[in-house]
């Protein structure tokens, strides 16, 4: 069988050339020519079939898909509810974080048959690790691991005749950036080698109905390495986050073609692997012995789970000319509009102060629902006043100084009443129709109504 030829084209222009150039020949770009398999001059007629026959779209029978249940409820709730039948699911974070023994401990508990399901068949491709290493994992943690079928193997070629012959119902390949095809010369990892695999990898997921989890590296930025295609291929792309000198890994889902996105996994590393943390709003909140000054509790929605997180502030003199202003798990730029937002309206001036804002647990806020808290750690540490106890606090401010609503504030609120709370400042069209058993609703429409409560 002759060997597939394969071009360089210009990402920039889309030329083609037979060799390598650090130039484009045709728009004269430096550093675009990737590799690319070279595309058949034969003739592209196709016969039309069943499946790909035009067709009306209220025609077309949709049912909802069955799901595997993976046996980790965390990582079920950020899938949307399992996994999919033909789902392709993409898996990065950065090394050590737990990608490979996360799966391989929701592996293990699919193949193991139950009472209410029978075992799933399962395949575990590691291109990283030799069997011998997987095998001692799994015996360090203590899995049921005899009904896992592993291959190591790195060539595309060899993978996909194994999932064609052995047909598993999940099967994980760890990495796809270990992972390379005869058809390509360029090394394992490549962009052309990262994009060519994931292809014939999803196309071989949707033609049988696998459901093929691929693990994917990281750059420096946090990024997942390889093409930006790469992401747009996939079902579902998950990024496992923490600190690794932490024992706390969170898991989110930012593109979910089943489920929702932005939802929130929430994991403990301990000796047997990862453990499901039940109360995750309890790893975001500090325990002091009494009230401090500069500590505010907010109630942060991560897709249909609503969090308790503690926003710390640090206000101080300047020592130096330029003043600090450091923000930590939440948005630099944000802190900044604020300090103004709390000057201009409440007349609180911080221009000759230094301040620090920290987001304890090392989780990360990107909600605009994280506004009024902040201004209200900053004031009470400006003052040496700390919140009333057991206070919750959320909402979005806006330039012209006014308090805006935030999205599910009854959720919230409810959270926040389950754990203890006795005490909510909100927007006032975030207050409840109905009260809230044990708890007080304050509501607000300016910043300096807000803050006043804290003077």
């Amino acid at each position: 069988m002759a060997k597939t030829k394969s071009t360089y084209s210009c990402t920039e222009c889309g030329g083609q050339t037979l060799k390598w150039q650090g130039q484009c020949p045709h728009c004269q770009a430096w550093n675009t020519l990737v590799e690319a398999i070279a595309e058949k001059t034969a003739s592209r007629f196709i016969p039309v079939s069943e499946s790909g026959r035009v067709q009306n779209l209220s025609e077309v029978e949709a049912g909802e898909e069955p799901r595997y249940s993976t046996g980790v409820a965390e990582f079920d709730r950020v899938l949307g509810g399992g996994l999919v039948h033909g789902g392709v699911i993409l898996l990065g974070g950065d090394p050590g974080i737990g990608k490979s023994t996360l799966l391989l401990q929701a592996l293990c508990r699919m193949s193991c048959m139950s009472d209410t399901s029978p075992g799933r068949n399962v395949l575990y491709v590691s291109g990283e690790e030799s069997a011998r290493q997987v095998a001692l994992r799994a015996r360090r943690m203590a899995l049921d691991a005899k009904a896992v079928h592993l291959l190591a193997e790195i060539r595309l070629e060899k993978i996909q005749a194994v999932l064609e012959e052995r047909k598993p119902d999940i099967a994980v390949i760890d990495s796809i950036q270990t992972v390379y095809s005869d058809a390509l010369q360029s090394a394992p990892g490549s962009v052309a080698q990262v994009r060519e695999c994931a292809a014939q990898l999803t196309r071989l997921a949707k033609a049988s109905g696998i459901c093929i989890i691929l693990v994917g590296h990281v750059t420096k930025e946090g990024a997942l390495a390889g093409p930006r295609v790469l992401e747009h291929m996939v079902d579902t792309v998950l990024y496992f986050e923490g600190d690794t000198h932490s024992s706390f890994r969170l898991i989110r889902a930012f593109k979910n073609r089943f489920g929702a996105v932005n939802e929130l996994g929430v994991f403990a590393m301990g000796e047997k692997g990862l453990r499901e943390v039940s109360n995750p709003s309890a790893l975001f909140l500090s325990h002091h012995g009494g009230q401090v000054p500069g500590s505010c509790v907010m109630v942060t929605q991560e897709g249909t789970r609503p969090l308790l997180v503690e926003i710390q502030a640090l206000v101080d003199e300047a020592h130096a000319p330029n003043v600090r202003r450091l923000s930590v798990g939440l948005e630099q730029n944000r802190l900044a509009m604020l300090l103004a937002v709390l000057h201009r309206h409440a007349g609180i001036v911080c221009f000759d102060q230094d301040v620090f804002v920290n987001a304890v647990g090392g989780v990360k806020i990107t909600e605009p629902g994280a506004d009024l808290a902040v201004l209200l750690a900053i004031v009470s540490s400006l003052k040496n006043k700390p919140l009333p106890e057991k206070t919750v606090v959320f909402g979005e401010v806006g330039l012209a100084g006014e308090v805006r609503p935030v999205q599910r504030g009854q959720e919230r609120l409810k959270e926040a009443a389950k754990l203890g709370f006795v005490q909510a400042i909100v927007p006032k069209a975030n207050k409840p129709k109905q009260l809230i058993s044990g708890m007080e609703v304050v509501a607000v429409e300016r910043v300096d109504e807000a803050v006043a409560k804290v003077r």
